[in-house]
């Protein structure tokens, strides 16, 4: 006799946002050069009636809390690893901007191995296009 198998984590989480009848999360992804088409981009994805999620910090600007160099490399870290997470909690991912650095590279590699659709603001900058 078999069992059945629980449910995945990644199940878990789609089946609360069902439950609690929650709009798709749309998570932007991209180089903080872009905070502006970012920026853009969410009052069009919420105008739409979507969650969105993006990066909070652009670590190219000067900010107090990323002065120190030693504080913005943990920092960079900690802020990576976040936007994992957002990637993971969001239904959808939204690559902004005309040019794709590594990080956002890693990140799309990242939201793609999780299965997770895609859309580009500049579809000719897709790496796997």
């Amino acid at each position: 006799m078999s069992h059945p198998q629980p449910p995945t984590p990644e199940e878990r989480l789609a089946d609360a946002k069902q439950l609690l009848s929650l709009p798709r999360i749309v998570v932007i992804c991209g180089s903080t050069r872009f905070m502006h088409e970012m920026n853009e981009a969410d009052v069009r994805e919420t105008g739409a009636g979507k969650i969105v999620v993006k990066p909070g910090c652009d670590l190219k600007s000067p900010h107090p809390l990323w002065a120190d160099p030693a504080e913005a490399g943990a920092l960079k870290v900690r802020l990576d690893d976040l936007h994992r997470a957002k990637i993971r909690l969001a239904d959808e991912v939204l690559v902004v901007g005309d040019y794709i650095g590594d990080s956002t590279r890693a990140e799309i590699a990242y939201a793609r191995s999780l299965g997770k659709p895609m859309r580009f603001s500049h579809p000719e900058v897709d790496p796997d296009a």
